[in-house]
């Protein structure tokens, strides 16, 4: 099976540790969830990841690409879109994402295609030629997620792609990302609304104090947490969060 990413023994500290030897494994082709309680080191594991935090030790391989001996080749490979939209408000959609896609030395005419395909899907075509400053968070999150994708990447990153969406808006931007999977794409993202992941992800990480507690499909997890076929992602999550915090109290 090939491996999206492979990370090991990943450390970060700040003032604190916020990512302790790390282990994980995102397989090619299949959407993976990080879950985690609020400061539990996702957000920081996938800014490694993308390579926007440098990780103090630790391997990172992007499709077989160490992204520490050759981050412009690994990053060429992904995309990541944060939970707070950063696009360019004075930009219309169509003029972000073809400054984006030249970023990328996506062809200028593929560029344009590329784009209103992507604002289409969104819902946004009608307002491709608008400035963005006037834009709600929700639409400036979709603007956001299209440039992730103008560049076609082999790994999306989306931390929390669901804030600020409505629930039609929602419902599309899950679409999307499971048609992508669908064709072969790989998407790794953070969600706190544990329903999603549980409908959408093909395996879960769940970490907890920049530890990863586990790691595998729903029923991995059940069995790991010890419960019951059946029970859901919420129930095994907060087993599993709850012992982690008893035995970091005991220690």
């Amino acid at each position: 099976m090939t491996e999206a990413l492979i990370v090991r023994g990943l450390n970060k500290t700040f003032a604190k540790p916020a990512v302790t030897d790390l282990d994980l494994t995102v397989h090619a082709g299949e959407l993976y969830a990080l879950l985690g309680p609020n400061g539990a080191g996702k957000t920081t594991t996938l800014r490694m990841v993308a390579g926007l935090t440098q990780p103090d030790k630790g391997e990172v391989s992007i499709f077989g690409v160490d992204a520490r001996k050759d981050p412009a080749a690994a990053k060429a490979l992904l995309a990541w879109a944060p939970d707070e939209a950063m696009i360019y408000d004075k930009l219309t959609p169509l003029e972000y994402l073809e400054f984006v896609a030249g970023l990328w030395n996506v062809e200028p005419k593929a560029a344009k295609t590329r784009a209103e395909e992507l604002l289409a899907t969104l819902g946004l075509i009608s307002e491709a030629r608008r400035r963005c400053e006037g834009f709600s968070r929700g639409m400036k999150q979709k603007v956001a997620l299209a440039g992730a994708l103008i560049h076609d990447p082999k790994l999306l990153i989306l931390d929390e792609p669901l804030t600020g969406l409505d629930a039609a808006a929602a419902r599309l931007v899950k679409d999307m990302l499971q048609a992508r999977v669908d064709a072969g794409g790989t998407v790794i993202l953070t969600t706190h609304i544990l329903e999603v992941a549980e409908r959408m992800a093909d395996r879960i990480g769940i970490i907890a104090g920049g530890r990863l507690l586990a790691e595998g499909t729903l029923e991995e997890l059940r069995n790991r947490a010890g419960e019951a076929s059946g029970r859901t992602l919420e129930d095994v999550f907060l087993q599993l969060t709850s012992d982690a915090s008893s035995e970091g109290a005991r220690a």
